[in-house]
């Protein structure tokens, strides 16, 4: 995506400072969209949590240069509260964040919205909506700092009920709804806060959604410019174009990266 504008290299995030969270493997979303924020002139911290925090950290290892990962547990405030502070003293601002967290317990998925109790569930809202507000929360000071910043939130899409996806769906319709408010209440110190409705690509996180071959079988079917479940590049592509300056003006919104499933009917 970097073109050359005279004779010296420009891209769309130079200068710009990312925290990227939700990286596990080189197949994540997430990591796509580190490479291409890379290759486009950011610096780049990526973010891992747990057990997965070991995977992140070899993960990272096939970025290109050095990038380093912080410990974040979204649902440990002492944890984000110190990773912010780590990246102030690093950085002084945060120009964009990419939110790229999402779990549920597998009573939560598989077909049966009335199997999980609310343990389960809040579970899977704490972590995987909630989470959201937590982190542009911890970080608020740092995008403020930046004067004008870009939260980008990963989705799929919400507005109907997919098969098997059952409690995720309703973690990703409040995640939908968080991201307006969060866009109202931000837009006056400079903070845009869009959401990226992916189709469904295979990653980690798609191999524990019960009947997820479903999804892989059908959709570039369905899809007026086809799908590629393997390709993560034009949801990368997407989520890099967000958080740079291209769109000043543009925040609450959900933009659609599916091929255009989401516009064609049953």
């Amino acid at each position: 995506m970097s073109r050359r504008i005279g004779s010296p290299l420009v891209g769309l995030l130079s200068d710009k400072r990312i925290l990227i969270t939700g990286v596990l493997t080189d197949a994540s979303l997430a990591f796509s969209v580190a490479r291409s924020a890379l290759a486009e002139g950011a610096e780049v911290v990526l973010s891992g949590a747990g057990r997965g925090l070991s995977l992140t950290r070899r993960t990272a290892r096939k970025l290109p240069g050095d990038v380093d990962v912080l410990e974040i547990d979204v649902t440990e405030p002492a944890q984000l509260q110190s990773a912010a502070q780590l990246l102030g003293e690093r950085w002084g601002r945060l120009d964009g964040l990419l939110h790229a967290i999402g779990f549920a317990p597998q009573d939560c998925l598989g077909g049966d919205i009335l199997r999980a109790g609310w343990d389960d569930v809040s579970e899977a809202l704490h972590v995987s909506t909630y989470s959201l507000k937590a982190l542009v929360e911890a970080t608020a000071p740092l995008l403020k700092a930046a004067g004008s910043s870009s939260v980008v939130g990963l989705d799929f899409d919400a507005r109907v009920a997919w098969p098997a996806y059952d409690w995720m769906g309703v973690a990703k319709a409040a995640l939908e709804s968080l991201s307006r408010y969060l866009a109202r209440d931000l837009g006056g110190h400079g903070v845009r806060v869009n959401l990226v409705a992916a189709g469904p690509v295979r990653t980690m996180a798609a191999k524990s959604i019960p009947s997820f071959s479903a999804f892989e079988d059908t959709w570039g079917e369905r899809a007026p410019l086809g799908w590629d479940v393997t390709d993560a590049e034009p949801v990368a592509k997407a989520c890099v174009a967000l958080l740079s300056d291209l769109f000043p003006m543009t925040t609450g919104e959900l933009l659609h990266v599916d091929g255009g499933v989401h516009a064609m009917g049953g």
